[in-house]
């Protein structure tokens, strides 16, 4: 009886022993293949920020353009104003 019981016991070590190294080989794989992921993503965001800047320099310039078209766009409309208060007064003298 006591060999049974020391040979189970033994046997359950050596089970346990084997899914401890499995789950630590599995763990060093996980930790590196989150070191790959980390790098690629980090080399990415650099990737995408030269990208993000153009794009937002691109971005900025039309805003650039905008506000010059409605710059240009409220001086011809103060231009039109001057223009129809001319030629009202204007009409006012020749009657």
């Amino acid at each position: 009886m006591t060999n049974s019981c020391s040979f189970r016991i033994t046997r359950t070590a050596e089970d346990l022993a084997q899914t401890v190294a499995a789950i630590s080989q599995r763990l060093v794989k996980l930790e590196q293949r989150i070191d790959s992921l980390e790098l690629n993503s980090t080399d990415s965001k650099d990737v995408q920020s030269d990208e993000e800047i153009v794009m937002l320099d691109g971005v900025d310039q039309l805003l650039q353009e905008c506000k010059g078209l409605l710059n240009n766009s409220s001086n011809d409309v103060e231009a039109d104003e001057i223009w129809l208060e001319e030629s009202v007064s204007n009409q006012d003298v020749a009657a």
